[in-house]
């Protein structure tokens, strides 16, 4: 959170350019006066913000997706995430999201916390929830999607994030919050669906 005492390293916007004006992303390009009084260059990603899903399954194991990432060019292990629509609640895209990737309905919900993905390039925010007591549905992907749920024990998972099988920021920030919960350090406020 920006206060007063941050001034000194505050940039501001002289002069801001569409580089790239996609369905999903735009790409801008401002020139901005850095603190000392000079000139700089940034560019950068407009996102609309997304959510991502901590789904908990009894006896301590977690629902995973397995999907192709092409700008990766591999398939990634990660929790269940999806963007934001515009001017949607962050847990009514969360519902949306596992039930349509996942088939999954949850009884409960908890907001984590959120995440700045890439904070060099890109205005992405992404809105942490944990999910339990979920039942099985119907799933609902997209024409365009393809994805494979895998169930797997918790201790499986983080032995997965450390051995870097597992290497999605998102999903490996999750593990941070996943540990911490079911170690007590960091409480959750559940409500119900």
């Amino acid at each position: 959170m920006p206060n007063d005492s941050d001034a000194h390293l505050q940039e501001t916007c002289v002069q801001s350019q569409s580089l790239c004006e996609g369905s999903f992303l735009k790409a801008r390009q401002d020139t901005v006066r850095t603190p000392d009084g000079a000139l700089s260059t940034r560019e950068y990603i407009i996102h609309p913000g997304a959510v991502v899903i901590i789904p908990l399954l009894d006896d301590h194991h977690i629902l995973l997706e397995r999907q192709f990432r092409y700008p990766v060019g591999q398939v990634m292990t990660e929790f269940p995430a999806g963007k934001l629509e515009p001017g949607e609640d962050p847990l009514c895209c969360a519902q949306r999201e596992l039930l349509e990737e996942t088939g999954y309905t949850a009884g409960q919900w908890a907001q984590a916390g959120a995440l700045h993905l890439a904070i060099a390039y890109s205005t992405e925010i992404i809105h942490i929830f944990f999910a339990r007591h979920l039942s099985p549905g119907q799933r609902h992907l997209d024409e365009d999607e393809f994805l494979d749920l895998l169930v797997q024990p918790e201790a499986e998972f983080f032995e997965a994030c450390q051995s870097g099988r597992v290497t999605d920021a998102k999903t490996l920030t999750c593990a941070l919050w996943l540990q911490n919960v079911r170690q007590g350090a960091w409480p959750l406020r559940w409500e119900n669906a």
